[in-house]
């Protein structure tokens, strides 16, 4: 019998070169950002899911937004049934190359409220959705 060393991997060195499309979710569902905030809670509800990737009436990604933010947003004093997700988004306008390395991506995320990065192609187009692990 042989044996065989075997020395740990730190997750940290294989991330410097993996890209973003290596381990990307699926976008879920994307929205048109004239979509009211009432109207994205129930979307959610609906296919069960924590997030929403927003666009334009282009399909250009604009953001993201979250059952969270939202909540908070239908919440809050100065709520209205008039407020749309395009009022919302903020600075929300990080997004990743599906060629991003995994640092170049994490190191974004960490400038952000979210821990998540819309993943978009060339035509600005919603392909997955990066979530930082915590």
């Amino acid at each position: 019998m042989t044996l065989a060393q075997m020395q740990p991997r730190s997750a940290d060195a294989d991330s410097v070169h993996r890209t973003v499309a290596e381990v990307m979710d699926p976008a879920g569902p994307q929205v048109c950002d004239d979509m009211s905030v009432e109207v994205a809670l129930a979307v959610m509800a609906a296919a069960r899911t924590g997030r929403l990737v927003v666009c334009d009436q282009d399909g250009q990604c604009t953001g993201l937004v979250t059952w969270t933010e939202l909540a908070a947003v239908r919440d809050g004093s100065d709520y209205t049934d008039r407020v749309r997700l395009r009022d919302i988004l903020g600075d929300h306008g990080s997004f990743a190359s599906p060629v991003t390395t995994m640092a170049e991506a994490e190191h974004a995320m960490r400038t952000r409220r979210l821990g998540v990065l819309p993943v978009v192609d060339e035509q600005g187009s919603a392909l997955g959705i990066l979530a930082l692990s915590r």
